[in-house]
């Protein structure tokens, strides 16, 4: 076991809210004030009484990330332990990246094991005198789990879904597992996918993600804990472990160094996006609201401000790298294209994000000039899910 710091990067740093929006859209709009108002002040009181009487006197939530040595679990560990939370988080690290956990060490809140969540035992020494768990972990991508298919399936089919087995032996108050929007696959037409829309995977890691919502959904009525999905979007902007696989990410980095003409593929595609510290704070909000409202819930997780093709994410590039060359072909081989409707979270939790795609690209930009990145290249397993350390071999 290890213990932990803290610092990483803060979110400070960019605090404009979606500013590629119509007036009606903004998150500052009406439906953003609505949001707010459907989940009162006096819910949320009444669940931190009840927090309260489940930690007992004196007591202070301590957190469990599965995962949390990854792109979204860093950060996540900041938010949770800025808000006064304890943090345990488990990882084994299979990209290498043990480095992304540095700025953590030092806190006395943060506490890492470094283990297998496929490890029985590591999992229920894991979980001892944890409130809350959040499940980040897993083979995240599609490119990864087809290159391991037998590692992805025995991860985030049988390990996962063991988990939820393992949860049932604790006192546990809530589940946050981490869905993902590919989930939906193909949503023809200009059709919004709900938290209804009928899923059709299109690979083994959406199928994996739909099996394991399945497997938890259907626990109802037999669990202790609040099982809550969260469907996340594709994530985009900076964190200790940058990752530069990602569409936003790459393009960005890529045009701004202008080696080559960089090739888009499907262009026209649509897909949703979230900053990762918007994703951060969805998981606390979730964590703090009523009980009621998340118990057995699917949330769609992002903003409808962030639904973009690869060519809206480019321009916004070129606007602020003009004159870069970009070649934009057909049949690359993904056939997602959907756009989601995130009016559930926003009416019922009343999240909204507070990063634009455009206010990433600012950040990546600015850190790429500040000298942040450079070894990219020589570590491009460091900034990517690209191969399991010893997997190969």
């Amino acid at each position: 076991m290890l213990k932990e710091q803290r610092s990483v990067m803060h979110s400070d740093s960019i605090t404009t809210e979606c500013s590629d929006l119509t007036p009606h859209d903004h998150p500052n709009s009406g439906s953003r004030a609505n949001g707010i108002a459907a989940v009162s002040a006096a819910a949320f009181a009444r669940e931190d009484e009840r927090i309260a009487d489940f930690l007992g006197r004196g007591g202070k939530r301590r957190v469990l990330l599965i995962g949390g040595g990854g792109y979204i679990g860093v950060p996540v560990s900041t938010e949770l332990l800025r808000n006064g939370c304890l943090v345990r988080s488990i990882d084994n690290f299979i990209y290498g990246h043990q480095a992304s956990v540095s700025g953590l060490l030092l806190n006395p809140g943060y506490e890492m094991m470094v283990a297998d969540l496929c490890d029985p035992k590591a999992l229920r020494d894991a979980l001892e005198g944890v409130t809350d768990v959040v499940v980040l972990a897993g083979l995240v991508g599609d490119p990864i789990t087809r290159r391991y298919p037998d590692i992805s399936r025995a991860i985030n089919n049988d390990g996962i879904q063991k988990c939820f087995d393992v949860f049932e032996e604790f006192n546990l108050n809530k589940v946050i597992f981490i869905s993902t929007c590919s989930n939906y696959g193909v949503v023809a037409g200009d059709a919004l996918a709900s938290e209804e829309t009928e899923l059709r995977p299109l690979s083994l890691y959406a199928e994996a993600k739909v099996a394991a919502e399945a497997a938890l959904m259907e626990r109802r009525g037999r669990t202790r804990y609040h099982p809550t999905v969260l469907r996340f979007a594709t994530a985009f902007g900076a964190a200790p472990r940058m990752r530069f696989d990602l569409s936003v990410n790459e393009f960005t980095r890529d045009l701004f160094l202008d080696r080559s003409e960089l090739d888009v593929y499907d262009p026209d595609t649509w897909r949703p996006y979230c900053h990762v510290r918007d994703f951060t704070r969805l998981i606390y909000l979730v964590l703090r609201a009523p009980a009621e409202r998340v118990s057995y819930r699917i949330f769609n997780a992002g903003g409808d401000c962030n639904n973009k093709t690869k060519r809206q994410i480019v321009d916004h590039i070129l606007d602020r790298l003009p004159g870069r060359k970009v070649c934009y072909r057909d049949h690359g081989g993904d056939p997602r294209n959907y756009k989601v409707d995130f009016s559930r979270v926003r009416q019922e939790l009343g999240f909204e994000p507070q990063h634009s795609v455009s206010d990433g690209i600012d950040e990546i930009i600015g850190l790429i000039k500040a000298g942040f990145f450079e070894d990219v290249d020589l570590r491009r397993n460091y900034y990517g899910n690209y191969r399991l350390a010893g997997a190969d071999a």
